[in-house]
């Protein structure tokens, strides 16, 4: 049904369905009779001229398969087993090699459908092969040679395999604004992913960066669902490109459906109580078009939302995941998820009802790493429900689909043609660009930077002299914390630093280890400032992944903080560089300090990548993706509603002081200036699906090429649902050399400006527009408040001084 541009959802309770099971079979016989004369018509109609095929080869194919499948392999199939369970010492085991009893256990007698990473170790190209070629022979001596699909979180880079390229993490390439840039980094990652042997990626990251304590946060493309959707699109493209099966290709995965960057704590695997309404204008859009784009495959919320465990929720995987967004692929677990339904979430009575509840809910492969009761359960359900085998076959054939695109039916081994594609020069080359078109310059005072290369620098900090800080989860191994691991070109900012002006202009304070007392030594610090001409702190997060990241305080280390208030103290120029994956409190110094620069998690490269900035050889243009806040409990983001902005400090006095974020949400500074000029509308109007077109003219007035990110916003005035003042719609990033300027434009739609609000009844949403004034803004002309009337006077109906209104009609 439709309404004013927009669908109208139905909420649906799964525990309310077997209620109308007497229906459901009335329905069913008709719909059968009605088959049954539908097929008869097109019995005479073959008789009398040739007809199209109904089902594709492909279809017969796996009919065929799984009519000649036993339910051990049916059951295996859905099983994901980690890869230490066959390896010789278990988790104990460092050099990959496979224990060929426990292989025959996993594959030859459980038959195990998948299996994935390597958790505490990355392994060479040649091991990678071995281990891959010592799986697939197993697979090929059973009856029906159904080859094992490996799975792999490759999240930024081939982060399992030695040697591979490593790039920024998401929070990083977001502060890019560049798709392109994203696109080509993964399609890199895909190349040597497939070259490794490994044909399925749990990558990308739908989750939306709108907690900062969540410890996954430097995963995410930050708080904003537009730039979210645009790089994960470029993404998928790059992954699994316009044929599965071709060599350059792998499966990606969307992760993870739904809700589970949004825990009420902000620690990892928590509950997120989540309205439907907030879910569907926050997550939904992202899924929507990654789905769209024909993403193989989606890992479930560990979590739960609202109540109830994603990976037992059959309104979530079934309602709206398959139903309503069209979903056709393979749905997978998370790690343990499917025995913690019993264990940790406490719904189902013992691990087999668990199995029952999240087979029936939706989920096709349990990642369950560490034993086969997954498996030995869903055999016994199989043979005693009905309903549990057809689900069973339905998720099999999924499976299997998706091992006949990926062209492991064919050939499942490591393949000459990927192989040729790993750690050529080139790569190397884009993880510098990514790391450099991230930097973020959130401050310049006296314009510190960039220096001039005849200073003496004393550099300190914890992540000076550590590789781990630059680069985050997920690298070599899930914590990112082995540097030994790490290639012997990659260089810290200490090693960096002195490449580029010499040892005897670094006096250097740090060591690798990020704890160590001595990169907290601030009497060491004044003793050693007065030797110096610029001090240069390197602060922000060692290296972390998932619970181990989570905190209950996001201010930063105390430690750090004293370090740099002491450098303040000695009154020399300050810049801080923070190398970090969330956006940690530094109020104390941020206002004392001269320069800050943001450098995420910037990898390979990010160290060279800093340096280039700090000296000017590049020249900084990277954006905010997220709010940077004030304090720990004032975590407004940029998308905030009147209410939110509009604060009662004093009892019947409301200030709109509500968003003062240390650095706002789209901040960052260039070593050039930029103009705005000439904003325009080509229309006053807009309807129904027509296009209006947003132009501006940009003049770089600086004297030094650079690049700008030009965002445009909306506000809907007075709609049904409580407007935020602002939302980010479309952005680009230009290049401009001095005193060249560009003119600038974007073609807006109704779709563009959708946002969800209710319907007319309970549980219903309308995504859409509704009649009325929509005013645009340019981010480079700035978010000031006006009245004309009274431009003291706080009100909602405020708009932005610099925007541009027009009326929509459905």
């Amino acid at each position: 049904m439709h309404f004013a541009y927009g669908h109208r959802f139905r909420a649906v309770d799964p525990y309310l369905q077997n209620s109308s099971e007497a229906n459901m079979t009335q329905l069913m016989n008709q719909m059968a009779w009605t088959t049954l004369f539908a097929l008869s018509l097109a019995a005479l109609s073959a008789c009398q001229s040739e007809q199209e095929p109904v089902r594709s080869d492909l279809d017969r194919q796996l009919d065929g398969l799984l009519q000649q499948m036993s339910v051990a392999e049916k059951v295996g199939q859905m099983t994901q087993i980690n890869l230490n369970l066959i390896l010789e010492g278990g988790y104990d085991n460092t050099d990959g090699t496979i224990d060929p009893e426990l292989l025959r256990l996993a594959v030859n007698e459980y038959k195990v459908g998948s299996i994935l990473n390597a958790i505490n170790n990355a392994y060479s190209l040649e091991t990678w092969h071995g281990i891959i070629t010592a799986i697939q022979d197993a697979a090929m001596e059973n009856p029906n040679r159904i080859p094992v699909i490996y799975g792999i979180d490759a999240i930024h880079g081939t982060n399992y395999t030695l040697d591979a390229t490593i790039f920024p993490h998401n929070i990083g390439m977001a502060a890019t604004r560049n798709p392109d840039l994203v696109h080509e980094a993964a399609r890199i990652t895909a190349l040597e992913t497939r070259a490794s042997g490994h044909r399925w990626n749990f990558d990308p990251v739908l989750d939306i960066g709108r907690n900062p304590v969540w410890p996954r946060f430097e995963e995410t493309y930050g708080e904003d669902p537009v730039i979210a959707t645009v790089m994960n699109q470029s993404t998928i493209a790059a992954y699994q490109g316009d044929d599965l099966s071709a060599p350059t290709s792998v499966a990606a995965t969307l992760k993870h459906f739904l809700g589970y960057s949004m825990p009420r704590t902000g620690r990892d695997r928590t509950p997120a109580w989540l309205p439907e309404i907030e879910y569907r204008e926050y997550e939904l859009p992202q899924y929507r078009e990654a789905i769209k784009a024909g993403a193989a495959s989606v890992m479930i919320n560990s979590g739960e939302v609202s109540g109830m465990p994603v990976h037992g929720d059959h309104y979530l995987l079934t309602e709206v995941l398959r139903n309503e967004l069209g979903f056709k692929g393979v749905v997978v677990t998370d790690w343990e998820d499917v025995n913690r339904l019993h264990e940790r979430h406490n719904i189902s009575i013992d691990v087999k009802e668990a199995v029952r509840q999240a087979v029936l809910a939706g989920i096709d492969m349990s990642m369950t790493p560490h034993d086969f009761l997954f498996a030995d359960y869903l055999k016994e359900l199989y043979e005693e429900c009905e309903k549990v085998a057809g689900r069973v076959d339905e998720s099999v054939r999924r499976i299997l689909r998706l091992k006949f695109e990926l062209g492991l039916f064919d050939n499942p081994y490591p393949e000459e043609e990927a192989i040729a594609n790993f750690g050529r020069p080139e790569y190397a080359e884009t993880a510098l660009d990514a790391a450099l078109q991230s930097m973020t310059l959130l401050k310049n005072e006296g314009n510190v930077l960039p220096l001039s290369g005849d200073e003496t620098i004393l550099l300190a900090g914890p992540g000076a002299d550590n590789l781990p800080t630059l680069h985050g989860s997920w690298t070599f191994i899930w914590q990112g914390n082995r540097a030994d691991l790490y290639p012997e070109s990659t260089m810290t900012v200490r090693e960096a630093l002195e490449e580029k002006i010499g040892n005897g202009k670094v006096l250097s304070m740090s060591v690798p280890e990020y704890d160590h007392p001595y990169n907290y030594d601030t009497v060491r610090m004044n003793a050693l400032a007065g030797q110096a001409d610029v001090i240069v702190l390197v602060l922000g997060e060692d290296s972390y992944a998932e619970s181990p990241g989570s905190i209950t305080d996001l201010t930063l280390d105390s430690r750090q903080i004293d370090l740099a208030l002491a450098a303040i103290e000695t009154g020399k120029p300050v810049v801080v560089v923070l190398a970090q994956g969330r956006p940690r409190i530094i109020n104390r110094f941020a206002d004392d300090a001269d320069a800050i620069l943001m450098a995420y998690r910037p990898a390979s490269r990010g160290a060279e990548a800093i340096v280039q900035v700090l000296y000017g050889d590049y020249n900084p243009g990277g954006k905010l993706p997220f709010t940077y806040p004030r304090h720990p409990n004032d975590l407004v983001l940029y998308d905030h509603r009147w209410t939110e902005l509009s604060v009662e400090n004093e009892v019947g006095v409301f200030t709109p002081d509500g968003y003062n974020p240390q650095f706002p949400f789209g901040h960052g500074l260039s070593y050039t200036t930029f103009t705005y000029e000439h904003f325009r509308l080509d229309r006053d109007s807009l309807s129904g699906s027509d296009t209006i077109t947003a132009s501006v003219t940009v003049r770089n007035t600086g004297d030094r090429p650079g690049d700008e990110v030009v965002e445009l916003y909306s506000r809907h005035m007075y709609p049904s649902v409580v407007p935020p003042l602002r939302r980010l719609r479309k952005f680009e990033r230009i290049t401009l050399n001095p005193g060249e300027e560009t003119e600038v434009s974007f073609h807006i739609t109704a779709s563009d400006l959708a946002y969800v609000r209710y319907g007319g009844q309970r549980g219903e949403y309308i995504r859409g527009v509704e009649e009325g004034e929509i005013r645009v803004m340019i981010g480079g002309l700035g978010f000031e408040l006006a009245d004309p009337a009274d431009p003291d006077k706080p009100s909602t109906s405020r708009p932005y001084r610099h925007s541009i209104p027009f009326h929509y009609t459905p």
